[in-house]
């Protein structure tokens, strides 16, 4: 099924394993990466097979949540995107990809679950137009 999953990227094992168990309650099909890296690797191995990313910012060394979010919107440039970050909200007007979302820490997960259900809503797939018979 394409855009099954919603990948999430998280450094902070703790806060990653809360937001995965959160969304999987709420009904969705959850991939989860512990760093940039890993987040591109799944994505960039079936880049259909995802239908939103919620990242924090600061994901240790390497790239940052910012570059996952860009890196994911060339393959996909509608994909929704939420970020999460303690400290660099600050920043999103200039390093967030447009149309996207910034949450806050801390937060309640029920938060990241209505911004996240709250794009894939605006996010409908285009539908053939009805038949005129």
């Amino acid at each position: 099924m394409n855009g099954s999953s919603v990948l999430v990227v998280e450094d902070e094992a703790l806060i990653l394993l809360d937001i995965q168990s959160a969304l999987e309650e709420a009904g969705f099909l959850v991939v989860a990466a512990n760093s940039a890296a890993l987040a591109i690797e799944a994505f960039d191995a079936d880049p259909q097979s995802f239908k939103a990313l919620i990242s924090d910012i600061r994901l240790g060394s390497g790239k940052t949540g910012w570059e996952v979010a860009r890196h994911l919107r060339q393959a996909n440039s509608a994909l929704p995107v939420i970020y999460i970050s303690g400290d660099s909200d600050i920043h999103w007007g200039a390093e967030g990809v447009p149309g996207s979302v910034m949450i806050a820490k801390p937060f309640a997960v029920v938060q990241v679950i209505t911004a996240l259900s709250t794009l894939l809503n605006q996010h409908v797939p285009a539908s053939p137009p009805p038949s005129q018979n």
